[in-house]
């Protein structure tokens, strides 16, 4: 009976811990779902909206949808693609909606970097060579142009480090640039400026920031990585309870323990090495602007792998050691060690995650251009 008792209490425990979780999930999971709905409320408020306009008379549509305010040029200046998806399906001609400048949506899309509303324009088929050939009589700017100007800043501050905003910047000119025809490539504007020498002339002053916070950075993690070539260098020749003094061989040769301290030691030897030289290179790079497409943040990506495994390697080192040293008397120490050596290494991939995370993707991903989640503009 005393058993059964105790199986109950333990289960009434365990069922209050779970209730009170529960508690503190479903308001998370009620929040996103009221998102979710709104969200796809004011879709359907769209459609609605976009089938009473398609209702009415072929004037009163362009009256209202090329108003001064010309909502359609709005919603793609803010990337709302299922707003101008649905107009655009409603009434097909919205496609060469204009402003001022001669700008329709997919310019608007370049000036404001609005990846998905750009992505649509592979949807257009033939009438997209003709959309892309649209520019501003004043300045004589086309789409490429646009893409070689800076972009405005709350878009360059959603890429974290002036290097990888300097790769966002060529991802989306290289975009642009695979979009529009040949000659669009050479045609100049008003100052006598192709795409190419405007965006030099644009981004001159991020190269330079992303240059600087190239090297800091890699300054910075040359300099953990130097010391830790330095200590694992040392630890080799001090080896964990000592040599035979006629052979010079290890007296722990034979311990697993000793083995693991030796892999893990010439493990962190040699990746703190390559992590070395993949910051040196970095340091003594050209900084031309292609080098911030692909070839300085692959750098990096191994700079920080490598030295991220060294410091895990350096750690396992050092837990054989503890062990070896006082495995045999005061085996309760090894437990606590164990736990101490994650904290570096968990702090070291909460730290550093998220910039090796938007370079990875950035580098080796479906980069911004993501074609396949995007919304048709056929019906």
């Amino acid at each position: 009976m005393s058993d059964i008792s105790q199986t109950k209490r333990v289960s009434l425990y365990l069922l209050e811990k779970l209730w009170s979780a529960a508690k503190l999930i479903v308001p998370g999971i009620r929040g996103v779902h009221e998102k979710k709905t709104m969200h796809l409320q004011v879709l359907q408020l769209v459609k609605l909206l976009c089938e009473q306009i398609s209702s009415l008379e072929d004037s009163k549509i362009a009256d209202l949808l090329t108003h001064p305010s010309q909502p359609l040029l709005i919603a793609a200046g803010f990337g709302i693609v299922e707003l101008v998806t649905e107009l655009v399906r409603s009434n097909p001609d919205l496609i060469w909606t204009v402003d001022e400048q001669s700008h329709n949506i997919f310019h608007v899309a370049v000036m404001y970097r609005r990846e998905k509303i750009f992505d649509l324009i592979h949807d257009l088929g033939a009438h997209k060579d003709m959309i892309t050939t649209y520019k501003d009589p004043d300045n004589n700017h086309n789409l490429l142009h646009l893409a070689g100007k800076l972009a405005p800043l709350d878009q360059l501050n959603s890429v974290s480090g002036a290097a990888l905003q300097m790769q966002r910047e060529l991802l989306w000119f290289k975009e642009v640039e695979k979009t529009v025809h040949t000659l669009s490539k050479q045609m100049r504007d008003k100052s006598g400026r192709t795409p190419r020498m405007l965006f030099t002339e644009e981004h001159r002053a991020l190269v330079k920031e992303g240059e600087d916070w190239m090297k800091s950075t890699a300054s910075s993690c040359m300099l953990v990585a130097t010391l830790i070539t330095t200590v694992m260098f040392a630890a080799i020749f001090t080896v964990p309870g000592g040599t035979n003094n006629n052979s010079g061989v290890p007296i722990l040769l034979e311990s697993t323990a000793f083995i693991t301290f030796a892999i893990a030691d010439a493990f962190a030897l040699f990746s703190s090495v390559t992590s070395i030289l993949m910051f040196l290179s970095i340091l003594t790079s050209r900084y031309a602007e292609e080098d911030f497409l692909e070839s300085l943040p692959k750098r990096l990506i191994i700079g920080l792998t490598t030295l991220f495994l060294s410091i895990a390697s350096m750690l396992i080192a050092f837990s054989a050691t503890i062990f070896i040293v006082f495995g045999s008397h005061l085996a309760w120490i090894l437990v606590p060690v164990a736990l101490a050596s994650c904290i570096p290494i968990t702090l070291f991939a909460f730290l550093h995650f998220p910039l090796l995370n938007d370079m990875l993707c950035s580098s080796y991903g479906n980069g911004i251009f993501t074609r396949e989640a995007t919304m048709t503009l056929c019906s």
